[in-house]
């Protein structure tokens, strides 16, 4: 499946940071994770920081399909309000989700300290009203979030000009936020649980599943067999070719990278990330190098030579709705590229068993915009499912919703 398109800035920051053996002879482990992007780097190095016995295989190289092309933007907020979300699985279950979602960002920050050069950093959001109307749905939702113990701080118009030097209706400001490198972040967690005794090989692709009461074989390309107790299968949007119904769908996003720009041009944009309530949206965010990193324009295109041929046309609109809101950044863009994404109808993802494949077959599915985000909650939900421990978030983040 191509995932990308263009240049997307990890790989080109980053080249290729080290090349995996591929699997050519037989394995046998407690838990293997199929997919060796930034969510199976995730459940692995938690379930290896637990002491299970883990081995990921991934089919391209480590991290080179959608985790080189996300843009990273580390948030609580999920692409379903938190109003809407309670309209539709109640309150008590859209705030659960929420609070998950905050309290994985300083899980983030625990799994990342130390690891060289994945520019984790604490950052605030703002959360910008694209029109008159949307200021009081905004204004609603922050109530509601705060109701829900969850930061969101309501700026208006004279608030945001003088702050951050943007004419809008109004915005929520959060500093529960955080940014990263995802392609350096994913080779530096299989490093390390390569240094914990587990396994990695890359290019190295899966053919076939047997699922059984004691466990799962998993015969692959080259002909040589993997048994494992059990199977994540955390090969992002490409995951739904495994299950006979999609539970999402697939979509593209454009983005591109900016020279570095001066920090006294950047100003309070070095450490805010912005975003807005028009959909599809437009968002950025700097990175250490003070470069601005800009995406949005999602549309339902899942054509990837199609998709490859709009890259250069929507990042010239980014680069205008970009100027529209902060006509003072005169950005020179340097890279630009698109990906793909999956979004389910609610905006939560999808971790743990699905019925057609039984109880040790486990997917992780971190589909909607804050998608590592939602692979950190998902590895310790993976983790508590391989232990037999209950969670929270089981049947809410479960199949069973479906």
């Amino acid at each position: 499946m191509d995932l990308k398109s263009g240049y997307p800035w990890w790989a080109v920051r980053n080249g290729l940071i080290q090349a995996f053996p591929p699997l050519q002879q037989d394995l046998h482990c407690e838990v293997l994770v199929v997919g060796g992007g930034i969510s199976g780097a995730l459940v692995a190095d938690e379930l290896s920081a637990h002491g299970h016995d883990v081995a990921v295989i991934e089919q391209r190289d480590i991290g080179w399909g959608s985790s080189a092309a996300s843009t990273a933007l580390l948030q609580y907020e999920i692409d379903t309000h938190l109003l809407d979300l309670a309209a539709r699985h109640g309150p008590q279950a859209a705030a659960l989700a929420y609070q998950a979602c905050a309290q994985a960002l300083p899980a983030l920050a625990r799994v990342s300290a130390g690891l060289k050069g994945v520019d984790f950093r604490r950052m605030d959001s703002l959360y910008l009203a694209s029109g008159r109307r949307d200021a009081a749905v905004l204004m609603a939702e922050g109530q509601a979030r705060r109701q829900a113990g969850l930061d969101a701080r309501w700026l208006d118009r004279a608030a945001l000009q003088a702050r951050f030097d943007v004419d809008a209706g109004g915005a929520l400001l959060t500093r529960q936020a955080a940014r990263v490198d995802p392609y350096c972040l994913t080779y530096r967690l299989l490093q390390r649980l390569q240094r914990r005794g587990g396994r990695v090989h890359d290019r190295t692709t899966v053919h076939h599943l047997q699922p059984t009461t004691r466990g799962v074989t998993a015969r692959l390309e080259t002909g040589a067999t993997v048994r494992a107790r059990h199977v994540v299968m955390a090969t992002g949007y490409a995951a739904q070719q495994w299950l006979r119904q999609p539970v999402a769908r697939n979509r593209s996003s454009y983005a591109f990278i900016t020279d570095p720009i001066a920090p006294d041009v950047l100003g309070p944009l070095s450490r805010t990330m912005v975003w807005e309530s028009a959909r599809p949206y437009l968002y950025l965010r700097a990175t250490g190098e003070g470069r601005l990193l800009v995406g949005g324009l999602d549309d339902a295109l899942d054509v990837p030579a199609r998709r490859d041929r709009r890259v250069q046309r929507k990042a010239d609109r980014l680069l205008r709705q970009l100027r529209g809101w902060f006509p003072w950044l005169q950005p020179v863009p340097a890279f630009s590229w698109a990906g793909t994404f999956a979004e389910t109808a609610d905006g939560l993802p999808f971790f743990g068993p699905h019925p057609q494949w039984g109880p040790r077959v486990h997917f992780a599915m971190a589909y909607g915009g804050n998608g590592i985000t939602y692979s950190m909650i998902g590895a310790g939900l993976i983790r508590a499912r391989i232990e037999r421990q209950p969670h929270p978030l089981q049947d809410l983040f479960g199949f069973g919703r479906l």
